[in-house]
């Protein structure tokens, strides 16, 4: 049991040491309730109550948007449309491409069957192709 009173004794004096000590002082986190500057982080993202209430009844939710902020959004819509007609085309012209490329490879690949065809079952009586002649 001596040896639980030791434990114990050398814990609390460790506690009471390091409580005191100036390593704990320097690791603490300071209150700075009066702080120095007063533009700090929390003055630049916030505003006075007064310049908001007067912000919100300038431009609530109901009020008109200035002509210059309306132009802006029409000028930013017209470009987004403008963006998308022209993906739209170039989507639509690299398919037309796709299309007839598929299509004259198609018809290449008929008419060389068609040949082969006409090459082995051609019996030499008739002349081959009678629009010809």
């Amino acid at each position: 049991m001596s040896w639980t009173r030791v434990l114990v004794l050398s814990l609390l004096s460790i506690l009471l040491i390091l409580t005191f000590s100036s390593v704990v002082e320097n690791a603490a986190v300071k209150d700075d309730s009066k702080a120095k500057d007063p533009k700090g982080p929390a003055q630049q993202l916030f505003m006075a109550g007064s310049e908001a209430s007067s912000f919100f009844k300038r431009r609530s939710r109901r009020s008109p948007q200035y002509y210059a902020e309306y132009q802006a959004e029409q000028r930013v819509r017209l470009a987004a449309n403008e963006r998308r007609r022209e993906y739209n085309e170039e989507q639509r012209d690299e398919y037309e491409n796709y299309v007839e490329e598929e299509r004259d490879e198609q018809g290449e690949r008929t008419r060389e069957t068609n040949e082969q065809f006409r090459e082995f079952h051609y019996d030499g009586l008739y002349p081959r192709y009678l629009w010809f002649h």
